[in-house]
């Protein structure tokens, strides 16, 4: 499962409405798996779509942070799943002039 959390750290709270992208690299060329936008408390848990199993490789998000950061219009993550029955959790820390990013739980 791969899921997300947006804080907006300029304000001290989670970033609600925030859409997301997740996709997975095949070859040279990304291919989208999942959509959707951050609920009330920041979090997106319905990237991957429910049953599907997730394959190890490389895989992308893309945060839309316009309205959020003039300087950062979006925010793109890629990482490694190297094991697919763990839970991948990124979030990401926004402010106007900046972002961090980690492995969450």
């Amino acid at each position: 499962m791969i899921t997300t959390h947006v804080l907006d750290v300029a304000q001290g709270r989670p970033a609600a409405g925030v859409s997301v992208t997740l996709e997975v690299q095949q070859g040279e060329s990304w291919r989208p798996v999942g959509q959707g936008a951050t609920d009330g408390d920041g979090r997106l848990r319905t990237l991957w779509p429910p049953g599907a199993p997730l394959s190890a490789g490389t895989y992308r998000l893309r945060f839309d942070t316009r309205g959020r950061s003039d300087f950062f219009p979006e925010v793109t993550v890629v990482f490694r799943v190297s094991d697919p029955a763990a839970h991948h959790h990124v979030p990401l820390l926004l402010s106007p002039f900046g972002y961090s990013t980690y492995r969450g739980s």
